[in-house]
């Protein structure tokens, strides 16, 4: 569907590739898109680890086996620096992150109108312009923050087996403002419990904000680049425009899935080493 196809020009196209494929559940707007993209290249992820470590060699490596114990070697190298306590957990949990991550964040590489081509092919083009899909599962808010929500799950879960429930409660309503007396204590309850709540509030928040802002930024430039140069004469210099800020992209892809493992293992250490 490009914008000179289209009665509502840049706007409509830019629109109709913001839209996600959406159903009802319980009431509810649920992203279709969403959810099957990042369960499919989730399950693909797990499948191309899994293929590696069954043929797995103690010899000469293969060059997939190589990289993908590079990848292993480096995420657990940056969880023993950051994350003191049993890493048998956090180890794999912080794999998992950084490769489905990378691999949601990697649909934004893929061709814009892949999918309206797709389907133009196959019911038209009035099937193309009622078929909405968005492919970027980390540019939908909802993605983010229900990873980010079941990071801070696991903080609470965390703080909880570090400190006990009793320690974990005691600490919302004494830290960070310290007291000694019984009536300085009642006096900075309160305070400490709102500051308390602030900070464990902000981590999902920041967290998945910080993933949802860099991906949906980093697709809508490229909806802008497809719809600004989408006629035959200036169709080269989009694609050319397009190559360099799918360049570019790479890092922000690699840096967002680095990011948000590395503040997930920090929350989680803060929570199982603070007291």
């Amino acid at each position: 569907m490009s914008p000179e196809k289209s009665s509502g020009g840049l706007t409509e196209y830019i629109v109709h590739h913001l839209t996600h494929w959406k159903v009802q559940v319980l009431g509810h707007d649920f992203h279709l898109d969403s959810w099957m993209v990042a369960l499919g290249v989730g399950l693909l992820g797990c499948f191309l680890l899994w293929t590696q470590a069954r043929k797995a060699t103690s010899g000469v490596p293969s060059k997939p086996q190589a990289f993908v114990e590079m990848v292993v070697e480096f995420v657990d190298s940056q969880v023993k620096d950051t994350f003191h306590g049993d890493r048998r957990f956090i180890a794999p949990l912080a794999l998992t992150i950084f490769v489905w991550v990378f691999f949601m964040n990697a649909i934004d590489l893929l061709p814009l109108d892949i999918v309206n081509a797709a389907v133009y092919n196959v019911g038209g083009a009035e099937a193309m312009h009622h078929t909405f899909l968005r492919p970027v599962p980390t540019a939908d808010v909802n993605t983010t923050f229900a990873m980010s929500i079941t990071v801070f799950f696991l903080i609470i879960f965390y703080s909880i087996k570090a400190k006990g429930g009793w320690g974990f409660t005691k600490e919302l309503f004494t830290a960070p403002f310290h007291a000694h007396g019984t009536f300085a204590k009642i006096i900075l309850a309160l305070p400490n419990l709102f500051l308390n709540l602030v900070e464990y509030l902000s981590k999902p928040v920041s967290l998945g904000m910080r993933l949802f802002g860099n991906m949906y930024a980093g697709e809508l430039v490229f909806m802008l680049i497809a719809g600004l140069f989408a006629s035959w004469v200036t169709f080269p210099f989009g694609v050319a425009f397009n190559s360099i800020w799918a360049i570019f992209h790479i890092l922000i892809i690699l840096l967002q899935a680095f990011i948000f493992m590395v503040l997930t293992v920090v929350y989680l250490a803060m929570a199982h080493e603070h007291h």
